[in-house]
């Protein structure tokens, strides 16, 4: 065929937004998104209002879904080919998953409730409440999947089943299995985490004075999740990755400064419960507590600390708390711009709070 006559659904397709275009929801587009403020409409596709957010630094493989199910209402039941973890945001109610040969776990679920049924078994919500509505946060890898396969029939109504992922059945009544490793990498495996804003974490100092955190292992998925706290009046050392990893807030309030190797100035953007955001591809982001309360929050992106898929993925887990100058992609205190401690201490001066960094975090201040 001639230059310039090749069909436009031949040349430069992305399945996976013509599907996402096609499914009549809202779709958002941002560095930081509140997924309690956004509209959404109905979405056929699973009977609940809905909308789609793609947060600017979601890279190739993930996409956020928001679902919002009436006071009373329910989700039609869904089974998919690509994996996806759930976070409540607001509301209570129950839910279902399947195992493959059918057998139903049911669970309950409330504010920051965090769930995943093994790949392509069936799952269905209702919400607990007869007058409020209840929104359940998706991050998924529909994305990754549906380009591959540019089929949605494959993707949605698929047959395949993987009993190698099926899951003892405490790990679907809200226990798992704590994995050690070593600070940064230890795991907690599971399906269903009743509080992940209770889940006991591990310290992580490398990471930042005061740190926790811990691996999370989801339905023995190639998604992966961390959950990490920082404590009042600190904040965490800067560091960059690739993209794809969607940051929720679960709680406390704060706001992290990003920019790239090279720029003069920072950007701030604030958060609080209710809010995602994902730094784009190798961009440093540093994350600050202002409030009264620790601050929690849980990431979710595809490439786990078991099932990291790719050569980059197990670099970035070799080295996110290295140093920049030992060829890591962390900056340590010592080491970061003066203007950002003072910016944190003027920050909690203005709301009659108090850093309690150490002299290692004040000594570029």
């Amino acid at each position: 065929m001639a230059e310039g006559n090749v069909p436009a659904d031949k040349f430069m397709v992305d399945s996976y937004l013509d599907w996402s275009a096609g499914e009549g929801v809202p779709i958002y587009e941002g560095f930081g998104i509140d997924m309690l403020a956004i509209e959404t409409h109905p979405w056929a596709r699973f009977g609940v209002n809905g909308a789609i957010v793609h947060v600017s630094g979601r890279g190739d493989a993930m996409a956020i879904f928001v679902l919002e199910i009436p006071p009373g209402g329910k989700t039609i039941p869904q089974k998919h080919i690509f994996e996806a973890a759930f976070c409540v945001l607001s509301g209570y109610g129950n839910g279902t998953m399947e195992r493959y040969n059918g057998e139903r776990h049911q669970f309950e679920w409330a504010v920051n409730s965090v769930f995943a049924p093994p790949l392509n078994t069936r799952y269905q919500f209702f919400n607990g409440s007869g007058s409020q509505p209840a929104r359940i946060a998706v991050s998924c890898n529909l994305p990754a999947v549906l380009n591959l396969f540019h089929n949605e029939a494959f993707v949605f109504d698929n047959p395949g089943v993987f009993p190698d992922r099926e899951a003892p059945e405490k790990h679907f009544k809200g226990d798992g299995e704590f994995i050690p490793v070593r600070p940064g990498k230890h795991m907690w495996e599971t399906n269903f985490i009743p509080d992940a804003g209770s889940l006991k974490l591990r310290e992580w100092s490398e990471r930042g004075q005061g740190a926790l955190h811990v691996q999370l292992i989801l339905a023995d998925g190639v998604l992966h999740s961390h959950i990490s706290e920082m404590q009042v009046g600190t904040y965490k050392k800067a560091h960059r990755h690739t993209p794809d990893v969607h940051i929720y807030i679960l709680s406390g309030e704060g706001y992290s400064l990003i920019w790239f190797d090279g720029d003069k100035d920072f950007k701030r953007v604030d958060w609080k419960h209710g809010w995602c955001f994902a730094p784009e591809d190798m961009m440093f982001h540093q994350h600050f507590n202002t409030g009264t309360e620790p601050v929690r929050y849980i990431a979710f992106t595809q490439g786990s600390v078991r099932y990291p898929m790719t050569a980059h993925m197990r670099k970035v887990y070799a080295k996110v708390d290295r140093s920049v100058k030992n060829g890591g992609d962390q900056i340590e205190y010592a080491d970061q711009d003066p203007r950002i401690h003072a910016m944190y201490e003027e920050e909690l001066a203005r709301k009659g709070l108090t850093a309690k960094m150490n002299q290692t975090a004040s000594v570029s201040a």
